[in-house]
């Protein structure tokens, strides 16, 4: 896989952790090509990359729970989130003992809807979207009885409620694909 490239990274050495790269709930796209490779494939190396201990989304939570260590979901959709980026995401959430997520700045136009009335431009600077890891530190891991959703925006908005989170911007290529067309930006963006 020459297409990712980790030469601007510096590669912590990330801790113990557990991951899995969540692909349910998001249709037919995590099987897309890229790169001549389906998303979730490449999810899964990036995972495994990082240093990450793959376990099955239908593990018991128990057993989670049980291995005192953190939790690291990865969104097959956000399938070139470099290694290292997810590694130190993974760091500063053992580092800190607070939920990390990956995001990406918002960059269209967003606008404020009242009474089936477009209104005001909304100021970008102020959104962010939810990308890829989603990193639960192990404290978080054992105060939950499992994941409230596997959409990472109503994951992350769930855990706010409960957790402190921090948002960390994920490079370029660690963007999350919504369509064919995406995939295809994506793939020429991590070419070469």
């Amino acid at each position: 896989m020459g297409a990712m490239s980790h030469d601007s990274y510096d590669v912590p050495e990330p801790p113990p952790a557990l991951g899995s790269v969540v692909e349910e709930g998001r249709g037919s796209l995590p099987f897309t090509l890229i790169h001549g490779e389906a998303l979730v494939a490449c999810a899964s190396w990036a995972l495994g990359d990082a240093g990450v201990t793959p376990v099955d989304l239908g593990t018991e939570w128990a057993g989670l729970v049980d291995s005192g260590e953190p939790v690291v979901l990865h969104d097959a959709l956000c399938p070139m989130t470099p290694a290292p980026f997810i590694a130190g995401c993974l760091a500063t959430a053992v580092e800190r003992d607070v939920v990390v997520v990956g995001c990406r700045p918002v960059t269209d136009t967003v606008k404020s809807v009242a009474d089936h009335l477009v209104g005001e431009t909304v100021d970008r600077s102020t959104l962010v979207s939810v990308t890829s890891p989603v990193v639960l530190p192990a404290a978080v891991v054992a105060a939950l009885d499992g994941l409230p959703s596997l959409d990472f925006a109503t994951l992350v908005a769930a855990l706010r409620e409960r957790f402190p989170v921090e948002l960390v911007e994920a490079p370029p290529a660690g963007r999350r694909v919504a369509s064919e067309e995406d995939v295809r930006v994506l793939e020429a963006l991590t070419a070469g």
